[in-house]
């Protein structure tokens, strides 16, 4: 059956992308539409759109500074009614905020004039427009933290040499995650005040290692997100170093933690040279990377648990395993939604002494263009070519649904490792969501172990993100390298007892 197709151009419109996706993912589910985005119209995004069957030549004539809405439906009027109500949403100048309505500014200037003492803006559009709103922002007094991606390393540099020069942040770019004065943006979990900082080029190792010290009923002076490219050699750690000043300076600090894959060796010189300056304890947790060299104020950390562990002044001890619930033949598949937690599980497993590949590998790790054989694979799907026009999995939890079905119904697979992230700017019930995907589920399938990276001030609670999953006939650890230690234990007992 032939499907319509609709597009409207929106001509200079900006709007947070995060809430974009949010609305085509609730457009997506009207009666009659398979498919809704609304995108800028660069030449990138006009390809992802006519790859999905999205645009049609109204569409690939709108210019890089037009929004893009695209609607494919079962019949015109279903598309009609989806591009009307797509229409109403953009059209709405105002959000509710405890069932009033609240101005919201399309602007910088507009929002300085609403907020004049604002010292930080949060930069969401597409990253061809983002260098020059950061650049407005850090020229107006205020710090950065720039969510958006597909920012040049190039301009990134340009953007945190001028940000250094003017005593201004520059978190990012594809900062996901920062804590400040017990304020969470983007990604990020309701956690107690309390004396350890992260500084973190990671968003969900930032969101587990914050996680599980607030369980442990200790809090978070500050968590510094400084984007994923902070450490590499072109960027050379020029936010990490200005977060270390600062913390340095906080009287509410007295433990650093620092999270990140591995950096360029020229620049970890640099930040072991900056470590061994500090008076406060430090934690380096440079996942996949060799034990460091570090000066005597500070503790190499190989996985997320132990950094928190260090953190919170407890020895080294082996992750936790229960008794695994069944014991099978088979490879460990691990579908991430955290890029970080599949890196960490990628380590517990060849620490284990696994066979790993996965699409984004740690060092020891294969990667997927190699053959894979009968290794364990580990899936970041928030890696770029899973979310091609599609929202991050974390807000969209429908994103691992197919793979995860499939997985469910292979003979060679022994256990399947899952992460629930939840908190704010996450989906408002993942494990519902998955425990509905898992409806159907074959009843002699892989045991499925997860673990929730999140805590019981979050809007969607954690105990209950628990009880749901356990419900559902899912395994749950209390962190994820407990979660990643249980899987390597059934599939070992199941090849050692034969």
């Amino acid at each position: 059956m032939s499907e319509f197709v609709l597009n409207e151009i929106r001509h200079g419109f900006y709007l947070d992308s995060v809430a974009l996706m949010r609305m085509s993912r609730e457009i997506a589910g009207l009666p009659g539409v398979s498919e809704a985005a609304m995108m800028m119209g660069t030449p990138a995004n006009k390809e992802i759109m006519h790859d999905a069957g999205l645009l049609d030549e109204s569409g690939a004539a709108a210019e890089a500074n037009d929004r893009i809405i695209g609607i494919r439906a079962s019949t015109e009027d279903a598309a009609r009614h989806a591009l009307a109500s797509a229409g109403h949403h953009l059209e709405k100048p105002r959000s509710r905020v405890d069932g009033e309505d609240t101005w919201r500014p399309r602007s910088l200037r507009a929002a300085l004039s609403a907020m004049p003492d604002a010292n930080l803006a949060l930069i969401s559009v597409p990253g061809d427009y983002a260098t020059a709103e950061a650049r407005k922002a850090l020229r107006r007094g205020l710090h950065v933290m720039i969510f958006s991606d597909n920012v040049s390393l190039a301009g990134e540099r340009e953007l945190k040499e001028e940000a250094r020069e003017l005593g201004r942040l520059v978190m990012g770019p594809d900062c996901g995650t920062a804590i400040l004065n017990g304020v969470p943006l983007a990604f990020a979990n309701r956690v107690p005040r309390g004396d350890i900082a992260i500084i973190g080029a990671s968003g969900t190792g930032t969101q587990e290692i914050s996680c599980l010290i607030a369980q442990a009923g200790r809090g978070i002076s500050q968590a510094i997100g400084v984007g994923g490219r902070d450490l590499k050699e072109e960027i050379g750690g020029i936010t990490t170093l200005m977060a270390f000043d600062m913390l340095d300076a906080d009287p509410a600090t007295n433990h650093i933690v620092l999270v990140s894959k591995p950096p360029h060796p020229d620049v970890a010189k640099r930040i072991v040279e900056r470590i061994a300056k500090s008076e406060k304890r430090v934690v380096a947790c440079f996942l996949g990377s060799d034990q460091l060299d570090l000066p005597a104020n500070a503790q190499f950390a190989a996985t997320l648990k132990d950094a928190a562990d260090f953190a919170l002044g407890r020895p080294r001890k082996p992750v936790e395993q229960t008794a695994p619930p069944d014991r099978r033949t088979g490879r460990i598949v691990g579908l991430y939604a955290g890029g970080t937690l599949a890196a960490e599980a990628q380590i517990v497993l060849a620490a284990g002494g696994r066979n790993v590949a996965s699409n984004a590998p740690v060092p020891g790790s294969a990667p997927m263009s190699s053959p894979v054989g009968e290794k364990d694979v580990i899936f970041d799907l928030g890696d770029d070519e899973y979310t091609r026009g599609r929202p991050h999995p974390m807000i969209d939890p429908a994103v691992r649904e197919d793979v995860l079905l499939e997985f469910l119904g292979e003979s060679t697979v022994g256990a399947i490792l899952l992460d629930v992230v939840i908190g704010y700017g996450a989906h408002s019930d993942p494990a519902a969501h998955l425990a509905s995907t898992l409806g159907d589920r074959p009843v002699e399938g892989p045991p499925i172990v997860a673990s929730v990276t999140g805590t019981e001030e979050d809007p969607q609670v954690r105990s209950r993100q628990v009880a749901t999953l356990r419900n559902a006939g899912i395994v749950v650890a209390p962190s994820n390298a407990e979660a990643a230690a249980l899987a390597l234990a059934i599939c070992r007992e199941s090849e050692e007892g034969g």
